[in-house]
């Protein structure tokens, strides 16, 4: 599919480099000369220099002719503008970026009259994941497979831990629920492990289980559950606000600290449950004085990675038993995994896999097999989920007679609602949807690319 995209940032260049990877054709528009270039220098992909909202410059990119546009500048203004002159040049669908919540509320309601196929908020996203993560303090990482009826959680395993030890093929007798582990991280080596791989302390697991067992699964493997009550934000961002709306009305005490006194006051009025504090949330004093190390968890979401970074690092000096973190500058990620920082979060990558999964979802109503991809252990490990259909290999075999390729498995099957954590003797039916696990360096197009072909 021929696809434009406005806006050569994080989230653009993001888009561009992994839609170029899956075989669609890519034509990037940008305002800035310089970025262009380097784009063009490091992406298999057109490039058009010029304001995306200027009739001129869609002609140039051929929008007439392109299957979707996403627009993804840094100002919703001018991402609905492109998307309005798209619609009127004749493509189908389009696609914006807006963050501002009074414009999005807008966008919603005029979503048809504007043409718009989709509205991402980076900023509601992030909330709405890290308000799903807090439900679950166990895990560093958790992604919705099935129509969110089964999950890849992220688990470290500690010293002494139940998990210790155990070779997976006897996993399944140790536990009362059956999961999968997928893919194994010890220390810079990724895994995906077999039946006779054993486990060690320090091994960063990703494991499959149907969602409605994921309390279970902390029960079982020792962890700590406690829901979030007593909550402490640093940074009274857009994301905060959301986040703010959705951890009140669960009950939790909510405390945020501002250093921009207008923002502190209009926090004050939008949130009269929430304690607003107008302070330097990155000041030791400040969080010593506010009780930081009280609370269940504390979130860091000022607009500078540095600055969330080193508070939470404080605040897991002092034992906070949640911290979790907004980071822009993705290449921190994994560098602060290793320091304690597990729970981080970046809105700009989340916006572009928000894109991507609509794309596929449209590649699907034309025939494709992929529904969605998700990134783990730092994007070196891919888990995605395919559509079982008439063309697809080996079906009614069961898994122990079907060969797969190395450095894969099938790790969940979605069969009419009901998740399946599959065995040897699990079959693959037409309707089944089913998630696999590989590593990055292997490309999946349709289903029947995970089998070795018989010659």
């Amino acid at each position: 599919m021929k696809i434009v995209i406005v806006g050569a940032g994080k989230v653009g260049s993001t888009l561009a480099d992994q839609l170029t990877r899956e075989g669609h054709d890519i034509i990037l528009i940008d305002n800035d000369r310089d970025v262009v270039r380097r784009i063009s220098d490091e992406l298999d992909v057109l490039t058009v220099y010029g304001n995306g909202a200027s009739l001129d410059v869609q002609k140039d990119a051929d929008v007439e002719h392109s299957g979707l546009l996403i627009a993804v500048t840094p100002q919703d203004e001018l991402n609905l503008m492109c998307c309005i002159l798209a619609r009127k040049l004749g493509c189908q669908n389009t696609i914006a970026r807006v963050r501002n919540p009074e414009y999005a509320r807008q966008s919603y309601f005029l979503k048809d009259e504007l043409g718009l196929s989709m509205i991402v908020n980076p900023e509601w996203t992030t909330a709405r994941e890290i308000f799903r993560l807090m439900q679950f303090p166990a895990f560093m990482k958790r992604d919705s497979f099935a129509k969110g009826r089964a999950d890849i959680v992220e688990i470290l395993i500690k010293e002494g831990s139940f998990l210790d030890g155990v070779v997976l093929r006897e996993l399944h007798k140790k536990m009362s629920i059956r999961v999968l582990v997928c893919a194994v991280q010890r220390e810079s080596e990724v895994i995906i492990p077999d039946g006779s791989f054993r486990l060690e302390a320090g091994d960063k697991i990703y494991v499959t289980a149907p969602t409605t067992d994921l309390v279970e699964l902390t029960r079982i493997i020792g962890a700590k559950n406690h829901k979030a009550k007593n909550v402490l934000i640093i940074g009274g961002s857009r994301i905060a606000e959301y986040l703010t709306d959705m951890l009140i009305k669960t009950g939790a005490r909510v405390k945020i600290i501002e250093k921009d006194y207008e923002r502190s006051l209009f926090l004050a009025e939008t949130f009269p449950e929430a304690i607003i504090i107008n302070a330097d949330g990155s000041s030791q004093g400040v969080l010593r004085a506010e009780n930081a190390a009280q609370v269940d968890t504390l979130i860091t979401l000022t607009n500078m990675d540095e600055e969330n970074l080193i508070i939470s690092f404080y605040a897991n000096h002092i034992g906070v038993p949640q911290v979790i973190t907004k980071v822009n500058r993705t290449e921190y990620t994994e560098l602060f995994r290793d320091k304690g920082i597990y729970r981080a979060f970046s809105p700009k990558l989340m916006c572009a896999d928000n894109i991507i999964r609509y794309v596929r979802a449209m590649q699907n109503t034309e025939g494709s097999a992929i529904l969605s991809l998700h990134h783990l252990v730092n994007d070196q490990v891919h888990a995605l989920e395919c559509n079982v259909t008439e063309k697809t290999l080996h079906l009614g075999k069961t898994l122990a007679e079907i060969q797969l390729k190395p450095n894969l498995l099938v790790a969940c099957i979605n069969r009419m609602g009901r998740v399946i954590i599959p065995s040897g003797k699990d079959t693959l039916r037409v309707g089944d949807t089913v998630v696999v696990v590989t590593t990055t360096d292997r490309v999946i197009l349709d289903l029947n690319d995970i089998f070795v072909q018989e010659v």
